[in-house]
């Protein structure tokens, strides 16, 4: 199974204000619905929360620790191994927050990063990664537009054995 983390990062690794995205960006959602159709989703619930309904197209699973916590649609996990051993396919995606990437990050395979060029503030961030142990698979321009307003660029990296 390929363990590939996905995510939207302003300059300084923000990915997150007030438990929300501080920046609208409709091409990095398009983005995101494109490459994880169909796979497992693992995300954490204040993410899930913030979001407010499941991802359709996708099995969600939400890691919590309240082992009380229920969602619609949705798989709940309480572990690392739990989460992992309910996917399906040979790829699943980890959509954060700050503390899930932080969790994910050593068993992770894959980044998938969305680098907008702009200073957000906020008070969640993703972990400090050392790309000298990743190597750069793509890198494509996003379109700037009157939705988009921002500069941004979709990376893709994988770890080096």
């Amino acid at each position: 199974m390929i363990i590939s983390a996905m995510v939207a990062v302003g300059k300084g690794n923000v990915i997150g204000k007030d438990n929300d995205i501080p920046w609208r960006l409709p091409n990095d959602w398009k983005y995101l619905r494109k490459v994880t159709m169909g796979h497992s989703i693992i995300l954490g619930r204040k993410n899930y929360e913030s979001i407010g309904k499941p991802l359709d197209g996708r099995k969600n699973i939400i890691m919590t620790t309240n082992k009380n916590y229920r969602a619609q649609d949705c798989h709940i996990a309480y572990l690392i191994e739990h989460a992992l051993s309910m996917c399906e396919g040979e790829e699943v995606f980890i959509l954060g927050g700050e503390e899930i990437y932080r969790q994910f990050l050593p068993y992770t395979h894959k980044l998938y990063i969305t680098r907008i060029n702009h200073y957000f503030k906020g008070d969640r961030f993703f972990p400090e990664v050392d790309l000298a142990l990743w190597k750069e698979l793509s890198v494509e321009k996003g379109t700037q537009d009157e939705n988009n307003h921002y500069e941004h660029y979709f990376h893709v990296y994988e770890k080096v054995n």
